[in-house]
């Protein structure tokens, strides 16, 4: 994966390291709703509430000539509060 428009993304609760990498996003349950950071992102601090936060951690073009967005890779991770904090083209989630 190219790391031109990607980021690095830890989540993590004591004891326990959920998700360690670089992703294109991630989309996560705000206290003010769900939002999305993407790489470059603005720094930032926000708690989080229940529900599910989503990695995508890649997304592969479709073969020239074929319908369709390609295939995206992610992954899910039910969380039941935390907080997020963004800066320098990295995102930390602490549970």
């Amino acid at each position: 994966m190219s790391t031109a428009n990607t980021f690095h993304l830890s989540v993590a609760s004591v004891g326990e390291t959920h998700f360690d990498g670089r992703v294109v996003s991630v989309t996560l349950p705000g206290e003010s709703g769900v939002f999305t950071v993407l790489s470059r992102h603005e720094p930032l601090v926000a708690t989080l509430k229940a529900g599910t936060i989503t990695i995508r951690l890649s997304a592969m073009p479709a073969h020239a000539g074929q319908a369709g967005d390609g295939v995206e890779k992610s992954k899910t991770l039910l969380i039941e509060n935390g907080v997020l904090e963004v800066s320098g083209n990295r995102a930390v989630v602490l549970l």
